[in-house]
């Protein structure tokens, strides 16, 4: 591989092609099993973006980042054109371009590397226009109580990986090289179970597969060059763990909806038994009206999207940090959060500290955003 400076890739100059990393180069579009979990890897370049609809990885780190030069979009493209170089190696075990640990990038363990733009993004002349109409923060909703210090950036990248050091050394590769452009602003680390700290079996209720470019995937109607991204809808919610311990197993799982040894509904046996909520015992209705799973079910078609939940833990705060993707954040998100917050049993004991949302890429043939830049 030939060697471009990170100035270079920063200015513009050249795409991944000529360094000699391209689809072709890493076996595009294939997720590689290996009898090694930790060499598994996952395809960097396709129409996707791997980490979204990927079976979910155990550990995360979201990395929010902001521009010091919002107006210079060139110095985004440099951004992006070196993120991908570097993950398009991390992913398939490789080192990235100027890695001083390499021997950390021989595990990847289904490691995947997942950017998005925030609205800061589109502040330049050049890519006012290409912003998508549901770019914005979302409307206010009477349960948060937001923190700044967890809100809006201009850029998120999704690390998520099955193997600790691997998450941590690629993470490094994404906050090192782009400081002198960049101001990071936060990381939300978490991990993935299959519950929730409160016990609770978590993400039941997703799209279908085969509804994902329906629902999921963006059709580049209104904005020609997001055709295969999608968008992130990123809550901080904080849980009362001391309160929360305080309510009888009886009433954790009224409040829920479901029951806690298997996370069937309470009118059901298994996890995705279709709940039944019109269903009444002694003239009480089984499933309560003000349960969370009552508040959250659809009430038309377009009001589904995917739930990526991962736990954090940093005592004295825990929580979820609760993503979500969708077509249309307006349409599908906001209508089952208005009704959350409007009245849901677990309002006592969950309070949203966070709030973000992002137009994420659609998959690199080259380089990631490069039909932003056409």
């Amino acid at each position: 591989m030939s060697r471009v400076s990170r100035r270079t890739l920063l200015t513009g100059g050249v795409g991944l092609a000529g360094l000699g990393v391209g689809a072709a180069a890493v076996g595009a579009g294939r997720e590689m099993s290996s009898p090694q979990p930790e060499a598994s890897t996952l395809p960097f370049f396709g129409r996707h973006q791997s980490g979204i609809v990927t079976p979910m990885q155990t550990h995360a780190s979201f990395i929010g980042i902001d521009l010091l030069d919002k107006a210079d979009h060139q110095a985004l493209q440099g951004i992006l054109r070196m993120w991908s170089q570097d993950a398009a190696n991390l992913t398939q075990g490789k080192p990235g371009f100027s890695d001083t640990e390499p021997e950390l990038a021989t595990a990847p363990a289904r490691l995947s590397v997942t950017v998005g733009l925030g609205p800061g993004a589109f502040t330049s002349s050049a890519l006012a226009e290409r912003r998508p109409s549901w770019l914005a923060p979302l409307p206010p909703f009477a349960i948060d109580r937001l923190q700044e210090r967890w809100g809006q950036t201009d850029l998120v990248v999704l690390v998520a990986s099955d193997d600790p050091m691997s998450l941590a050394h690629a993470v490094r590769a994404v906050i090192a090289p782009v400081r002198r452009r960049t101001r990071l602003k936060w990381v939300q680390q978490g991990f993935h179970h299959g519950r929730n700290l409160f016990g609770q079996v978590d993400g039941t209720v997703q799209p279908a597969d085969d509804r994902h470019d329906d629902l999921v995937w963006n059709d580049g109607a209104e904005q020609k060059w997001l055709a295969g991204g999608t968008s992130l809808v990123l809550r901080r919610i904080a849980m009362n763990m001391d309160t929360w311990e305080a309510l009888d197993r009886r009433g954790r799982e009224l409040s829920t909806g479901r029951t806690l040894d298997n996370g069937a509904p309470l009118t059901g046996v298994d996890e995705h038994d279709e709940p039944v909520f019109t269903a009444t015992r002694g003239g009480v209705p089984v499933i309560p009206e003000s349960s969370h799973i009552a508040r959250a079910h659809q009430r038309s078609d377009r009001e589904q999207f995917l739930r990526r939940p991962y736990n954090y833990d940093s005592p004295p705060d825990s929580g979820l940090i609760f993503a979500t993707y969708q077509r249309d954040p307006l349409v599908q998100y906001v209508p089952v959060q208005q009704r959350l917050s409007d009245h849901d049993a677990l309002n006592e004991w969950t309070t949203p500290i966070g709030s973000a949302v992002y137009a994420m890429l659609p998959g690199a043939k080259e380089y990631l955003g490069e039909t932003l830049f056409v």
